[in-house]
């Protein structure tokens, strides 16, 4: 079969899921059944993959959405239990305290401190914790979900102490005949990868510091009373001030320090910067943005579940540090578990092992203590105690977080397995590969020396299907690296480039879509979110494809495998 046509049968599932959700504006819980429907149909009557493969992959799936709701729950919990503590009344203060704009609110909640969080954490940690946060600081849960998606950018390829380069890259390429070549050359595996890291680190730095400002831009847009892209723009200046803030001290790190750490170091210096500037109006306009009174609001911008976020009130005096104890407790832990190893080793003890399901070589092993899930219930539980909670309080925060889980559920149960359909179509009796492959081989194809400009899309394509940075960059690391091979040019860049873009596609990656807009009780409105993030993620994608372009073709670029 000719490789387009392998390429559009291989689009069909994605198409299918971009008219019903977009097109159609059809709820994700309608939607994704049939989409998982479809992809099992090209999958085996199209890809020549056995039922029993699908059956796996399908299983597979179903076990990653087991860990998936984890996460949810906790970060729901978290929220509902602050909530009935009534310490939320203390952190909007605070927040208020340091700027009632809810540009700056933006800027230190989504932007740096979700930044820390998926550093410390990934797993779409960051949207499921900060979006809840907007929401109880009064922000609409759309809005709230659609700038959670956002922060799933910039920090996403160092997140998890940089799981998406250390795993996903290294374990994506043949490292030991790469590794053999660097050798006969001087050089060796560990300063390739380090180069790698680097650029990564250069081209997010660019890309992303305008990120803070595509939020603002984003935000008064879509849920300002005038409906305008540039009605915020007098805190252009303080925007940018909060990117760089983040992303010197980001890149940096990637340069000189490696991998773990850029989005942990980027958010814990600029952090403090940013507060204490916007404490003493640093850069800040004369005039405050806020969103419409609540009453203006439509209703597909507000929460489905009775949240009542707005009738959380102090019941005892509480300082604000006392408040953001537990959210503090959450970093420390997360940081603790994903550094020391023997920590690690205690938590990721307790293994739920699905090994060789159905004999096609396909498994998953739950992590209950290590996941953020894990980690975010045993906070839960110190705070529970540490505010003097009430067994009832504690009650209904379970009763009220499991609803909402069970609704995001319905939707996980199809969108996760159809993803892991199309990633272990590999295997098949057409001889053809996998089906992200496939499309991305079309795309390499097609459009020869200027391939760099498209590298970026073909890794956020990576993330879209699969959710997940370090799953793209597994699939599709030494596809680019022969394209790039072959063209002549610098590999390192080129896989540089596919880190990035793998990045940016999480802002698009439904079933994370599905868990953000869960946490907050807004379930339905998929297909808006995704209409919306489609924009930052363009824009990342083409400014580091551009990016790329520049540095193959002006800079000249090379690598260690490179003479």
């Amino acid at each position: 079969m000719d490789i387009s046509i392998q390429a559009a049968f291989a689009a069909l599932p994605i198409f299918a899921a971009a008219i019903l959700l977009i097109g159609f504006k059809l709820p994700a819980k309608k939607a994704m059944p049939v989409v998982y429907i479809f992809t099992a149909v090209v999958a085996i009557f199209i890809w020549g993959v056995s039922a029993n493969r699908v059956l796996a992959s399908s299983i597979q799936g179903l076990l990653i959405t087991v860990a998936v709701l984890w996460i949810i729950f906790g970060a729901i919990l978290l929220l509902n239990t602050l909530k009935h503590s009534g310490v939320m009344g203390v952190i909007r203060q605070g927040f208020n305290n340091v700027s009632p704009d809810r540009r700056v609110q933006v800027i230190i909640i989504a932007w740096l401190f979700g930044s820390f969080i998926e550093g410390a954490s990934g797993f779409g940690t960051p949207a499921a914790i900060a979006a809840p946060l907007l929401v109880a600081i009064g922000f609409p849960a759309m809005a709230a979900v659609m700038i959670g998606m956002m922060i799933q950018s910039t920090p996403v390829s160092f997140g998890a102490v940089g799981t998406p380069i250390l795993i996903g890259v290294n374990k994506g390429l043949d490292s030991d005949s790469i590794g053999t070549t660097l050798s006969s050359m001087g050089s060796s595996w560990d300063v390739y990868l380090q180069v790698i890291t680097s650029e990564v680190a250069i081209v997010h730095a660019v890309v992303g510091t305008l990120i803070p400002l595509f939020m603002i831009m984003m935000m008064t847009k879509f849920f300002g009373k005038n409906k305008s892209w540039f009605e915020g723009l007098s805190i252009v200046p303080f925007a940018i001030f909060g990117g760089l803030a983040f992303t010197i001290p980001y890149a940096l790190t990637g340069v000189f320090l490696g991998a773990e750490f850029p989005s942990l170091v980027g958010a814990l210096v600029g952090l403090p910067i940013v507060v204490f500037a916007a404490k003493k109006g640093f850069l800040l306009p004369k005039d405050s943005w806020d969103f419409a009174p609540k009453e203006e609001w439509p209703s597909s911008w507000v929460s489905k579940f009775e949240l009542k976020i707005d009738s959380m009130s102090e019941k005892i005096p509480m300082s604000l540090t006392k408040a953001w104890i537990p959210y503090v407790m959450v970093a420390i832990i997360l940081v603790i578990t994903r550094v020391s190893p023997e920590v690690m080793g205690f938590v990721k003890s307790l293994v739920i092992p699905f090994k060789n399901i159905l004999g096609e070589g396909v498994g998953y092993s739950i992590l209950p203590l290590y996941l953020p899930g894990g980690i975010l219930v045993f906070v839960v539980l110190l705070t529970y105690f540490f505010h003097r909670m009430e067994f009832k309080e504690m009650k209904a925060a379970v009763s009220e977080s499991s609803k909402v889980m069970l609704g995001a559920g319905f939707v996980l149960i199809f969108t996760i397995p159809l993803v892991r359909i199309l990633i272990n179509s590999g295997v098949n009796s057409a001889g053809f590969d996998s089906m992200p492959v496939a499309m991305a081989n079309f795309v390499a194809s097609s459009v020869g020396d200027i391939y760099p400009l498209f590298a970026p899309m073909v890794g956020a394509l990576g993330a879209f299907i699969a959710g997940s940075n370090t799953v793209s960059n597994m699939m599709l690391s030494q596809f680019q690296f022969g394209v790039a091979d072959a063209l002549g040019l610098s590999t390192a860049f080129m896989i540089a480039l596919q880190a990035v873009g793998a990045a940016a596609g999480n802002m698009i990656a439904i079933h994370n879509v599905v868990a953000a807009s869960a946490t907050v009780g807004l379930l339905d409105q998929e297909g808006e979110t995704l209409r919306r993030t489609i924009i930052p993620t363009l824009y990342y994608c083409l400014f580091a494809g551009i990016l790329g372009l520049i540095g193959m073709y002006t800079m000249g670029l090379v690598d260690p495998l490179m003479k």
